[in-house]
C-alpha cells in the first residue's frame, strides 16, 4: 500500500499528419496556417523552412509555440476540462486537466506533413491511494468523502500518460 500521495499527471496528445479524429485534424489544419503566418515575421527573407533551423539561426522565434497556441485554444475549451483519450477500467472520460502547455514539435513552411505539435495536459491534484496491476487507484484530492467512502478510479498506465509531480502527504 502506498502512504497517500498527491501526484499531478501529465498526458502528451502528438497530433501530426496521421491524425483520424475531427478534433485532432481541426487542431491540426489550425496550427499549421497559424505557423505558417506567424513564421513569416522570424524570416522576412525566407532563408529557413523548418522550424528547427528557424529557430535555431533566430531564437526569438521560439516565442512561435505562445503565438501559434492561440489558434488552438478554442478547441481545448472544446474538452471542457476533460483530458481526451484517457479513460477509467470503464471506459469513461475520468481526468480533468488544470491547464495545458501547446508546443511545436515540428514543422515546415514547405512541407506540411512535417507538422508535428504536441498539448502537453496536466491533471488536477489527484490522491494515488495504490496500484493495481498497471492501473493508478486515484481519486480527486478535493473530493468529499461519500457515506460509503470516498470515490475513487482506476486508470490505466498507457503511453504518454505519467506522473508529473509527487507531493508526501
Amino acid at each position: 500500500m502506498i502512504a497517500n500521495r498527491t501526484i499531478i499527471l501529465c498526458y502528451r496528445k502528438i497530433i501530426d499528419a496521421a491524425a483520424v479524429k475531427t478534433w485532432d485534424k481541426y487542431v491540426y489544419e489550425s496550427s499549421y496556417s497559424e505557423y505558417r503566418m506567424q513564421a513569416q515575421f522570424y524570416d522576412q527573407g525566407k532563408k529557413y523552412s523548418s522550424f528547427s533551423e528557424l529557430v535555431q539561426q533566430v531564437p526569438a522565434a521560439e516565442k512561435l509555440h505562445f503565438l501559434v497556441s492561440a489558434a488552438v485554444t478554442g478547441y481545448v475549451d472544446q474538452l471542457r476540462g476533460k483530458m481526451p483519450d484517457i479513460t477509467d477500467n470503464m471506459g469513461r472520460a475520468c481526468l480533468s486537466f488544470a491547464h495545458h502547455r501547446f508546443e511545436i514539435v515540428n514543422s515546415d513552411i514547405k512541407n506540411k506533413e512535417m507538422h508535428k505539435v504536441a498539448i502537453n495536459f496536466f491533471s488536477q491534484s489527484m490522491v494515488w491511494h495504490d496500484s493495481v496491476g498497471q492501473y493508478l487507484l486515484l481519486s480527486p484530492s478535493d473530493a468529499p468523502p461519500a457515506e460509503d467512502g470516498i470515490r475513487t478510479t482506476l486508470v490505466p498506465l498507457q503511453p504518454f500518460l505519467g506522473i508529473y509531480s509527487v507531493k508526501e502527504n
